[in-house]
């Protein structure tokens, strides 16, 4: 035990207390403490991370079971140690300190983030490192800065970055990107997302839909959600054509899932740019246009977003193109489902889907091996239809 004991891995141990952490908690920031050290701490009236000296929004902390469980193991294997374990833990506890110290350029750091990589993918332990406060380092790197201008090195070390932190992110870690509640790191995110590279605004996006995807982080997709500038830039990213629309629409989908965001995104011009994304789709993956289609079915709840469809040349005809294409993927469920909403109150929607040939489509889609959901919306879309048919056969 005495030989384990100064062999223990540096993030193993308590900031504070500097022992073999037992009962390891995680604070909002990321860091991990022994809990009774912690709570000391903030019982004296500290609002602030010990390692970091940020202040704490939030001052609670949660139980890191992925640290404890690792340690347990440590502590029960052979001999007590388990080398390539400990030495992959230490070295990323020293990368991790190259990263935060200030001596060092953005070019430098470069060269140690891509030995990190190399560490987390090689090493035995890669599943729980990040769990380590590392995360939160990255993001305090790409959002803590406050320089006016974007220098070459700083963005191509932000687009290290922000595709490593996209990789290992997960919904446990979630928590970490709480952050960017903060007014300055959002600010950052902002500054990022308008004048950044194309790849870093593929990983932004990837940031969003990940908040957004998460429960654990319902406030910030909503801070997220209410900033006119981020949507308006998301929108705008819709209209490349390339990888980072996708990226876009996926954001977008995501962004969707809070009612209280959709008012937003439409005002912002979710729809037309979903329904360019869409219209302009035949050399897309089928995957990307089932989360347009599945994002613009979600904004059609409002009837701003309807009345943005029909003022819009190709907005019908966009989403009557993909009723049978993207049968196979599900995509017509969510096409249909649109077409529905258009034309349940709307005759001149009616007329518009005719016109494009939905009728063809869904007689193709009734055939073909769809679920039975789709199916019950396509004979439910075709009955709208046929009293419009009807309809005009008695005005002749």
């Amino acid at each position: 035990m005495k030989e384990a004991q100064e062999t223990i891995p540096h993030l193993f141990r308590c900031p504070i207390s500097l022992d073999l952490l037992k009962d390891p908690v995680t604070l909002c920031t990321g860091h991990t403490y022994e809990r009774s050290s912690i709570q000391k701490w903030l019982a004296s009236g500290n609002l602030t991370c010990p390692v970091t000296m940020q202040r704490l929004h939030d001052p609670s902390f949660v139980p890191n079971n992925t640290l404890r469980h690792l340690i347990t193991q440590w502590l029960q294997m052979s001999d007590q140690i388990n080398p390539h374990c400990v030495s992959a833990i230490d070295s990323m506890s020293a990368l991790r300190s190259k990263l935060e110290s200030d001596e060092f350029s953005f070019q430098y750091k470069i060269q140690v983030l891509q030995r990190v990589k190399i560490v987390y993918d090689e090493s035995p332990c890669n599943s729980c490192l990040i769990q380590f406060g590392f995360l939160s380092v990255l993001l305090e790197l790409v959002f803590g800065q406050t320089e006016a201008k974007l220098s070459q090195e700083y963005q191509e070390f932000v687009e290290q970055a922000l595709g490593f932190v996209v990789t290992v992110v997960s919904l446990d870690q979630i928590q970490s990107l709480n952050v960017l509640m903060e007014e300055s790191k959002l600010s950052r995110f902002l500054v990022l997302f308008s004048h950044g590279t194309a790849m870093v605004k593929i990983s932004l996006c990837h940031l969003v839909e990940a908040i957004s995807s998460s429960v654990q982080a319902k406030d910030l997709s909503a801070l997220l959600g209410s900033s006119t500038e981020l949507l308006h830039e998301i929108v705008q990213l819709l209209h490349h054509n390339s990888e980072v629309s996708d990226a876009a629409t996926k954001a977008i989908w995501s962004l969707s899932k809070l009612e209280q965001n959709i008012d937003n995104l439409v005002a912002e011009g979710a729809v037309s740019g979903l329904i360019t994304y869409i219209f302009n789709a035949q050399q897309r993956e089928r995957s990307s246009i089932r989360v347009g289609l599945a994002a613009i079915e979600k904004l059609l709840v409002i009837r701003r977003a309807k009345e943005e469809v029909m003022n819009n040349p190709n907005g019908v005809n966009a989403i009557v193109k993909m009723v049978f294409r993207v049968s196979d993927h599900g995509g017509s469920e969510s096409a249909v489902s649109s077409l529905i909403s258009l034309c349940y109150d709307s005759v001149e929607a009616r007329e518009e889907a005719i016109k494009d040939g939905v009728l063809s489509q869904l007689l193709l889609l009734l055939q073909s091996q769809c679920n039975a959901m789709t199916k019950t919306n396509a004979r439910v879309l075709l009955k709208l239809l046929r009293s419009k048919w009807v309809e005009d056969k008695r005005k002749l």
